[in-house]
This record gives structure tokens, sequence and C-alpha cells, in this order.
């Protein structure tokens, strides 16, 4: 049965409108990725570069293949592993999004989201969404309809709420469009999971990657100054510093020390509600020691290395 919430998203979307909407990863900001002016107008409301990709969001594999010009064996191959989930394939881009969706790269980015709530709104708006995370551009992403509504305010036509996001983190990016798939982005799905599916090698990461959404030098930055560290003890004034660490850490002296779990996909889970929560505590800085560098714990790093680049 589609709620009355959906059906008036689906409207809104439809009349060139914003909505912001629930994933597993991250909420979303989304918009019809055929209407070139709703995508302007979204790009506007996050401050997003023009040369900047956004993730086209489906419901179906069999409407994904539309949104590109080549669906090669291993799109067809990750998707009937990993979708509906946390993975966006980068392929030739066909001519049904709008280029201001694109980003100028003439690939586009689709994945298939695992929240029924949004798979409800994509079918019954008709299209797919074009949809980056719901908050200004190169800050914390939101994980809960509140982020949304206290980063974007006015400026979103609806809010459909789902919750608390179940993963945490965007969701990891395999470009298609060369010789080898190769991973631009880490997420829930691992560089191992992927080549088991795929039964193939991955050509190695690229810092300097092609233009793919959410990898930009300085991104999910919250308001203060972030530092990556190894040790609390290598921390200088640690009283006007709030520290981010795993469940169990011993840091005397600090402003204050926020728990971020016992294990890596628990440090996903909280890590951006906790960025937040750190620009409020009063401190002038906040001091991250990342998770174990296993599974998610490895996008988790990701994240706090692109956060930490402007401080």
């Amino acid at each position: 049965m589609i709620t009355d919430d959906v059906q008036a998203a689906a409207a809104a979307i439809r009349d060139g409108g914003l909505v912001g909407i629930p994933t597993e990863t991250v909420y979303g900001l989304a918009a019809d990725a055929t209407n070139g002016a709703a995508v302007e107008r979204l790009y506007a409301v996050k401050g997003r570069p023009a040369d900047h990709p956004s993730i086209v969001h489906v419901a179906t594999v069999d409407d994904a293949r539309t949104w590109c010009s080549v669906w090669p064996e291993y799109a067809d191959l990750l998707a009937r592993r990993f979708w509906p989930g946390p993975l966006t394939l980068i392929l030739p881009a066909s001519e049904r999004a709008h280029p201001a969706a694109l980003g100028g790269t003439g690939t586009v980015a689709l994945r298939l989201p695992d929240n029924a709530l949004t798979l409800q709104l994509i079918e019954t708006s008709a299209t797919g969404l074009a949809a980056p995370s719901a908050n200004r551009f190169g800050r914390v992403s939101p994980t809960t309809a509140l982020h949304v509504a206290e980063d974007l305010g006015r400026d979103v036509d609806l809010i459909l709420d789902g919750g608390r996001c179940d993963i945490g983190v965007e969701s990891t990016i395999v470009d298609l469009t060369g010789a080898s798939p190769r991973i631009l982005r880490p997420g829930a799905i691992t560089a191992d999971m992927i080549e088991e599916a795929l039964d193939t090698p991955l050509s190695p990461y690229l810092a300097d990657a092609p233009r793919a959404p959410g990898t930009h030098v300085v991104h999910y930055a919250p308001r203060l100054p972030v530092i990556l560290i190894a040790d609390p003890a290598d921390v200088e004034d640690p009283q006007s510093t709030t520290l981010v660490a795993p469940s169990g850490t011993i840091a005397p002296g600090f402003h204050a020390v926020v728990d971020a779990g016992p294990t890596p996909a628990a440090y996903a889970e909280r890590l951006y509600a906790l960025l937040r929560a750190s620009d409020m505590s009063g401190a002038a800085r906040i001091a991250v020691l990342p998770p174990e560098q296993t599974g998610i714990g490895v996008a988790v790093l990701d994240r706090l290395r692109r956060a930490a680049a402007s401080a």
C-alpha cells in the first residue's frame, strides 16, 4: 500500500520539487533525474559544483539498464549479488538522464537502494531520482530526517522520514567503464566482496579517480576542524578537543570523549551523528581515532580523511 506521504513526495518530484529520502546509507536530496530545472535547483540548494555528478536511484535492475548505453556482464553480476543495497555502479550513460545530473562526465552512477519507502517513491514517481546526500555540499551527511531539516530547512519541499539509516556511510562506488572494475569510493560492500562476486581482481584504487559522487578532496566535514590521530596521547591541548574514538579508548584530559562503538560497523553507523554532536560540544576542534581497517572500517577512514582535509 502506497502511503499518503509517498504519494505527496511523488507529486513533488513530478512537479520538479526536492524531496529528502531515506536510504540504508544516508539520506538523499532527490529530484527527477530527467528534469534539468529540478536538478539545477538541487545543485543550487546544496551548493554542489556543476561538474560533480549525482547518483541516479532506481527501483529495478530492468530500469537501471535504461539509464545506461552499455550493460556489461560485470554489472549484471554485481546487481544480482548486491542490489538492493549500498553499491553504486558507474556506466556509460544513455540519453535518459538530463546532462545536469551527470556532471559532464558522460557516465551515469546507478544505485538500487535498500529502503522500502524510497523504492515506493521511485516506482510511484515513474522516474529515476538524482539524489546526492541531503546536506550542504562538503558538510556532514545526514542519517536522520531531523538532520535533513536542520541542514536544508525550507529549501527542501518534503522529507520522507524512514528513521535512522542502518549503515551510516555512503555506498561503495565501482567504475565499470574501464578495462577492469575499479573502486572509486569505499563503502560497506568491500573490495574482497566485489572480487569474489566477479571472480576477477579489481584495478588499483586511484587517489585522483575520475569524477564520482562524494570523492571531492574536502567532504563530509563538520564546522570544527578535524584531526586524524593514531594515539590520543599525541593530541596537543586535549582540554579544548573533543575526541571521537572506539569503545574502551582510555583518554583522560579531553574536553569530551565520544564513544564511536566497539566495531567498525558500529563506528560507521554512528559516525555522522557523532561528528554533528561534536560540532556542538563547545570544543575548539575534533580529534578522531579511526576504527580497525577491516570491512567498512576502510570506508570510515576514507570519510574521516576527507573531513580532515581542510583542517
